[in-house]
């Protein structure tokens, strides 16, 4: 999935991002969100002018190393950072319900029952001293007027729903009693018990085995057509990125370093930390001695965040830009050269030529054609469908 990217086209015009996540059809619109946690050490800089928006039916894929605000910034859509320790700028949105700023009551009112949250670790998230089904219950309790035989009712049929086995028997057994994949399935169960409109899931395949992560995956899909919610991917997986989600965010220092939609992002990166990511991933074919290509470095602090592009200290091709802009200037989120909704915050002045000419031919060798240096002509036709298709949107877009 790395290595169908290799031609440039003239770059699209398209509007300003305020205008992008405007559209009324928009379930959840984030608008600017910076989340600040002061310490004794200083000032965490969590998330920094962060805007994105997810429709019905769509899924959002969020992506990025450890520290990258994934989780933070979901947790502020949710209402779940506590305000007297957490600094909330900008505007989330659910459904036209204004989240920053909402007393505890509107919040009550929105978890559960418009948004919830699978957490990444279920073990942790569901209570040691109550049965599943009890906690299922509870969940619709709190949004529906209805008996305790009635929850019971629903929380055995939405266990079923998600493959449980035996659900009406095992709906008395504790967290502790169940596998790793049949808690990820209740946590799953406990957030689509009130049919919320928006799904977060956040890495709901960690610590799982392949098998079980290909069943999670394939029931987030199942009850995503059955419901029509939105669903954001938090996860670090590309693999899943490119099996679920239609949109991607890539997070890299607490800001959005590259947006737009999963092909473009997958066959036409242009921002060198995606590079890195998709470098990182191992190929399933490729030689058992081939090597991995990791990402120099670590994180930035958040405390202490560099000046100019985040990534600046971590990136191997700084020394392509003029001057210094890379460490003095932070680059704006600007159109892409493919695809309407794609942004990438780079200085490069042509990322797609470097990506052709040194990326593309260390992590996908085979697709180069080692006696003219071009791509073989089957990549070249993928390209030219991806970028025609991208056009295509574009023009539809702009109509």
């Amino acid at each position: 999935m790395t290595s169908e990217r290799f031609l440039s086209t003239p770059a699209q015009s398209t509007s300003d991002r305020a205008a992008d996540i405007a559209a009324a059809d928009n379930f959840l619109v984030v608008d600017h969100l910076s989340v600040r946690f002061p310490t004794h050490d200083g000032l965490v800089q969590a998330v920094t002018d962060l805007s994105f928006s997810v429709k019905r039916g769509e899924t959002l894929g969020i992506v990025g190393e450890s520290g990258s605000g994934k989780s933070v910034s979901s947790m502020a859509v949710l209402g779940l950072h506590d305000a007297k320790s957490t600094r909330l700028e900008g505007s989330i949105r659910v459904g036209g319900q204004e989240v920053v700023g909402a007393d505890e009551s509107t919040l009550r009112k929105l978890r559960g029952k418009e948004v919830a949250m699978i957490f990444q670790d279920p073990l942790t998230a569901l209570h040691p001293f109550y049965s599943v089904g009890r906690q299922i219950a509870e969940a619709y309790r709190i949004h529906h007027k209805v008996s305790k035989g009635e929850a019971r009712k629903r929380a055995i049929e939405m266990l079923d729903r998600v493959g449980i086995p035996q659900a009406k028997n095992r709906v008395d057994d504790f967290p502790h009693q169940f596998s790793g994949g049949m808690r990820q399935r209740a946590m799953i169960a406990m957030s689509l018990v009130n049919d919320p409109k928006l799904l977060i899931a956040d890495e709901p395949t960690t610590a799982l085995d392949v098998t079980v992560q290909a069943q999670i995956l394939d029931l987030l899909q199942d009850l995503q057509r059955e419901f029509n919610s939105a669903i954001i991917m938090i996860t670090h997986d590309l693999g899943v990125i490119a099996e679920l989600a239609d949109e991607v965010l890539v997070m890299y220092g607490g800001r959005a370093v590259e947006t737009g939609a999963t092909k473009q992002i997958l066959t036409h990166p242009e921002m060198p930390y995606t590079w890195g990511l998709l470098s990182s991933v191992p190929e399933v074919s490729a030689d058992e001695d081939a090597r991995l290509i990791p990402i120099p470095g670590n994180p930035p602090s958040l405390l202490n965040p560099p000046s100019g592009c985040p990534f600046n200290p971590r990136c191997t091709h700084k020394d392509k830009v003029p001057g210094d802009l890379c460490v003095t200037t932070l680059p704006e989120l600007l159109p892409a050269r493919v695809g309407p909704s794609h942004r990438r915050r780079c200085h490069l002045p042509d990322p797609e030529v470097i990506y052709l000419t040194e990326v593309l031919p260390e992590i996908a060798p085979d697709l180069i054609d080692p006696t003219t240096g071009e791509p073989i002509a089957a990549l070249q036709e993928i390209a030219a469908a991806s970028e025609a298709e991208a056009n295509a949107d574009s023009r539809g877009d702009q109509r």
